[in-house]
């Protein structure tokens, strides 16, 4: 297609040159010719199956997410590693080491740095061919707007995640909110070390589902990619204390917790 890695810099120029590149974006849609998606839900990260109901995003839908590019690469990589196309819109930190890290196909990946105010406009064009697409606005859309794109979401079966802060309410017509908090990153000591992983929690609501439901992940992993957090040992056993006889035939394991107190 030419259309993966090439479109980087797709709507970075500033002043009238936005305008150019969007309808040159639009031409490259059309000669894809996406079919409607016969998709219901797509793919999570299994380490996400526990967010929503369905263990799936739905298609033809719209959800509001926190705008942490670790977070949307997440969101995508499963969809990605079922071949299916994706986009990130407005989120010029977002690096392509670290989309591949989490299994994304840069091959199929658009991406749109520097919308600029034609951020809704890149949108909806990708929308009429693109599956799964995460944009950060960079101005407050009208409602109007915004329900033209649900419509066009609706009628293409793409989702699309849209990464706001959380004083920025919700988007409209959104099914669901998916928020990440509580970071702990791991790798320094004191003085010294790097930053090699990090723990969060996300928590995710829906219209349907409106009870949270949260699962603690390490978003990066050791490898890069998102990984479910292991439980943390949060108590020692309990010993009941060796008679005055039986020490010297207590096992060994035993013993050490004994003497660590």
């Amino acid at each position: 297609m030419g259309i993966g890695l090439d479109a980087m810099t797709a709507l970075s120029p500033t002043s009238d040159t936005r305008a150019g590149e969007v309808l040159r974006l639009r031409r490259e849609i059309s000669r894809m010719q996406r079919r409607r998606s016969e998709h219901t839900l797509l793919p999570l990260d299994p380490a996400f199956a526990a967010l929503l109901p369905e263990e799936g995003l739905q298609t033809g839908t719209s959800y509001t997410v926190s705008p942490s590019p670790a977070l949307a690469l997440a969101l995508l990589s499963a969809a990605s590693g079922r071949g299916h196309w994706c986009a990130v819109i407005g989120m010029p930190t977002l690096g392509v080491e670290a989309a591949a890290a989490y299994g994304i196909d840069l091959s199929r990946l658009i991406l749109v740095p520097d919308p600029g105010d034609r951020w809704l406009a890149a949108t909806s064009a990708l929308a009429e061919v693109v599956p799964l697409i995460v944009v950060q606005p960079t101005t407050r859309a009208r409602d109007a707007d915004v329900s033209r794109l649900s419509a066009r979401l609706r009628d293409r079966g793409s989702t699309l995640l849209v990464a706001e802060e959380p004083g920025a309410g919700r988007w409209a017509q959104s099914e669901g909110t998916i928020r990440l908090h509580d970071p702990d990153w791991h790798g320094l000591g004191e003085g010294w070390g790097l930053l090699s992983e990090c723990t969060v929690t996300v928590t995710a609501r829906t219209r349907h589902s409106p009870r949270a439901s949260s699962v603690r992940v390490r978003l990066p992993g050791g490898h890069g990619a998102v990984e479910t957090a292991a439980a943390e040992l949060t108590a020692l056993p309990s010993l009941a204390p060796p008679s005055i006889d039986s020490t010297a035939s207590a096992p060994s394991d035993l013993l050490f917790w004994a003497e660590a107190g």
